[in-house]
Order: C-alpha cells, then structure tokens, then sequence
C-alpha cells in the first residue's frame, strides 16, 4: 500500500515553524518549500533531505516478470 502524502508542519512556543513531507519521493516535495514559504509569509532558513529523497515510486506490477516456463 502507498503512504498518503503528507506535510507536518510544527510551531514552537518561540513561533519557530518546521515542516517535513512524508509519503512522498524524489524531489517532488521539492515543490512545497516555495508554497509553504508564500502561506506562512517566512523564509527557508535550513532544510535537509529525508530518506524519502534518494527513494524511487514503484509500481508493483511494473516487477512482475513473464516468463515462459516449460514443465518437465
């Protein structure tokens, strides 16, 4: 099963706000820091990448392999 994507934004006490992506792979979370900075009028102090960056999106049926198997 596919993990929903998600964003989980945290806001400290000090107003201090941090966001990670899950569910999501590549550099297709990427495309939320430039969102996320217009909505909470703030900039990108530090990011780093998660695990999630060098993992790829399989389709399962994509590995399934025919193969022709002749019985004895």
């Amino acid at each position: 099963m596919t993990e929903k994507p998600q964003i989980v934004l945290t806001v400290t006490s000090e107003g201090v706000v941090s966001a990670e992506t899950k569910g999501m792979v590549g550099s297709g979370c990427l495309d939320y820091v430039a969102i996320l900075e217009d909505l909470l009028d703030a900039r990108t102090i530090e990011s780093a990448y998660t695990a999630d960056y060098t993992r790829t999106n399989v389709n399962v049926q994509n590995l399934q392999e025919e193969r022709n198997v002749e019985r004895a």
